[in-house]
């Protein structure tokens, strides 16, 4: 029996920041046990009316640096793709079409962020199903099963409050982004991390001004 923390790690193979983070977790002993929940940013930011990063012209450029610098810092091979961001949702349907298995979440990031192959040409996404024992790909990612469990996922995942990937899910505290790691070990070594009157006080606060109303 694992004594290890359950935890869902919710993610879109276009996120960078999702390829770093599944890294570190797939490579560091948090202690915890990862189920990997793919799942449709694009559908994520339309929910909140939130855009992704790249959306914003200097600040892609900011966020292509800091992961390139991040990953050098950590001794991770990484290469962009020739375009990014790309459509994920194929990609994303290959998961779930092998069960969202880690080998499967590992290969598939590596084939974007290590490799720089074009998950979006269907001869690509071919040759990557069949690296993980998947034959007729396209028709595997066409069934109406594939497809409804790719957006069961994402309601899912804004149902529990996930509004960006990637995110970690541990009982009932959420964890948004790479650089919450080390706030995940303070978390699983003391479970009160939140409990604390000023942590508490945070959820309290006055909203002064909103920026889309002007009031």
């Amino acid at each position: 029996m694992s004594t290890k923390t359950p935890a869902d790690f919710y993610f879109d193979p276009v996120s960078p920041f999702a390829f770093l983070m599944w890294k570190r977790l797939r490579e560091d002993d948090f202690g915890l046990e990862i189920r990997p929940v793919p799942v449709l940013l694009g559908a994520l930011l339309n929910h909140w009316g939130l855009i992704g990063p790249a959306e914003v012209p200097p600040k892609r450029a900011q966020t292509y640096r800091m992961c390139q610098w991040l990953a050098e810092r950590n001794g991770i091979a990484l290469r962009f793709p020739n375009t990014h961001p790309f459509r994920s949702v194929d990609a994303l349907r290959l998961l779930i079409a092998l069960d969202a298995r880690a080998d499967a979440v590992d290969a598939l990031f590596e084939a974007v962020f290590a490799e720089g192959r074009d998950l979006t040409d269907s001869a690509e996404l071919e040759r990557l199903g069949a690296e993980l024992g998947l034959s007729d790909v396209q028709n595997s990612i066409a069934n109406a099963g594939v497809k409804d469990g790719l957006r069961t996922n994402t309601e899912a995942a804004i149902a529990r409050g996930v509004f960006g990937v990637p995110t970690l899910a541990i009982g009932g505290e959420l964890f948004w982004g790479l650089d919450t790691l080390d706030m995940v070990r303070d978390y699983l070594a003391d479970p009160k991390l939140f409990q604390t009157a000023e942590m508490q006080r945070l959820g309290t606060l006055d909203y002064g001004v909103s920026r889309r109303t002007g009031s």
